[in-house]
């Protein structure tokens, strides 16, 4: 029998209600010819309220304690919807990520997949099982350690497995009914694509999009998985959701696919730095290891044999940031003049892989925000993005004016 994957999130399973409606796609695939794995998330809240009891109760928690109690929701989604699924005279059963086992590096609360066996799995519907119901999220340390995979999480469960059943998709139900040219609630010209290429959706996501996490979006591109977003709240037909797929399997594209912002961000500045060799690893080193996720990068030269260093970060991570450039600087690491943030700045992006053939995207996108009178503090560009820091109050006036230049409401 062939093998789909599909993922319900936690809008998707919120309620029982939801759980049942999730649960009569799952008999229109079985129907269909698919021995199917489910992947759960939890509940819609459920996981945010568990976070909350575990900060309540011990703000400075063991993480090993922290990840047996957050992946318990997922558990409970799964244990229901086999229920449901029963109640439907399909034989399903639920299992937990211990239980496969999905087993996973040792970093509690940010694992990472190591392996997933399949044989437990293949037994099973070898048995007559049609339905594994697994808990996303969730996997087990060489120590025997129930682990969790970090925010979204579920996204690359699915994923996973995906790759280590050889499925003949993977589709991930959502509130969102595929990947949009831009969020719809910035522009109401927004549209959705049919098709979009793993290098595209891999920006998208890590420059902001919130369809998919960054890590199954790279999983999927590295083992050819194809992925298929969908709305749980439409009805099933051939053109719903969007396919994520190998480059070759679109025919025809817009040069820009999609303009991706970061509300989020913030800008930092170390002034007056000593400009020698070395001197990017002795400020990027200690950000490193403070866990500060350093995006944009410029170096300016300000005087003579000195420079300043700016570089950009999420908001919530400007204080770390800050402790890790000052103990540098008192540990005699680095001297600067200054340390100056900026946190009123975000990020917007064009990106498509159209731009690998095509000049003058940068230009123009440079102009379109001149006309608009948005001033751009930082700018870096790769092969198929080019991404812009600018004031936040311009993000949304940007985002509206991007996507009209480049006419993403027209198919390409």
């Amino acid at each position: 029998m062939p093998t789909l994957v599909m993922k319900f999130g936690g809008t998707s399973v919120a309620n029982l209600d939801r759980i049942a409606r999730a649960a009569k796609r799952v008999a229109v695939e079985v129907a269909n010819g698919y021995d199917v794995i489910v992947i759960v998330s939890a509940m819609s809240g459920k996981t945010n309220e568990l976070v909350g009891w575990v900060n309540e109760t011990s703000p400075l928690y063991d993480a090993r304690e922290y990840d047996a109690i957050v992946s318990s929701g997922e558990n409970v989604t799964a244990g229901l919807m086999a229920l449901r699924l029963q109640e439907m005279d399909i034989p399903a059963r639920s299992w937990q990520g211990w239980q496969v086992p999905v087993k996973t590096t040792s970093a509690h609360s940010n694992a990472r997949i190591e392996e997933i066996p399949t044989e437990k799995i293949n037994a099973k519907f070898g048995e007559g099982m049609k339905v594994a119901v697994v808990a996303g999220f969730q996997g087990i340390s060489p120590e025997g350690r129930i682990t969790t995979l970090g925010r979204g999480g579920s996204d690359t469960t699915a994923v996973a497995f995906a790759a280590a059943f050889g499925a003949e998709r993977c589709d991930i139900y959502t509130d969102v009914d595929g990947v949009y040219t831009t969020d719809p609630r910035i522009t109401s010209k927004a549209r959705k694509l049919d098709k979009i290429a793993f290098e595209e959706m891999l920006e998208l996501a890590s420059l902001g999009a919130k369809v998919l996490q960054t890590r199954s979006v790279e999983l999927a591109m590295r083992y050819k998985v194809r992925l298929r977003v969908l709305s749980s709240f439409e009805e099933p037909s051939d053109s719903a959701g969007t396919l994520v797929c190998d480059e070759e399997e679109i025919m025809e594209s817009n040069v820009v696919a999609g303009v991706a912002y970061s509300r989020d961000e913030a800008k930092m500045t170390l002034i007056s730095v000593a400009d020698r060799p070395g001197i990017a690893a002795a400020i990027f080193g200690p950000l490193s290891e403070a866990g500060v996720n350093v995006d944009m990068i410029v170096q300016n030269i300000s005087e003579e044999g000195r420079t300043d260093m700016t570089f950009s970060c999420p908001t919530d991570q400007v204080k770390r940031a800050e402790k890790a450039m000052q103990d540098a600087k008192a540990s005699g690491a680095i001297n600067f003049h200054d340390l100056v943030a900026d946190e009123g700045v975000a990020k917007v992006s064009v990106v498509g892989i159209g731009m690998r053939s095509h000049t003058g995207v940068a230009a123009k996108m440079f102009r379109v925000l001149s006309a608009e009178g948005v001033n751009i503090k930082v700018i870096t560009t790769s092969e198929i993005k080019i991404s812009v820091l600018i004031d936040r109050k311009y993000m949304e006036l940007a985002v509206q004016a991007l996507h009209d230049a480049f006419e993403l409401e027209k198919a390409g």
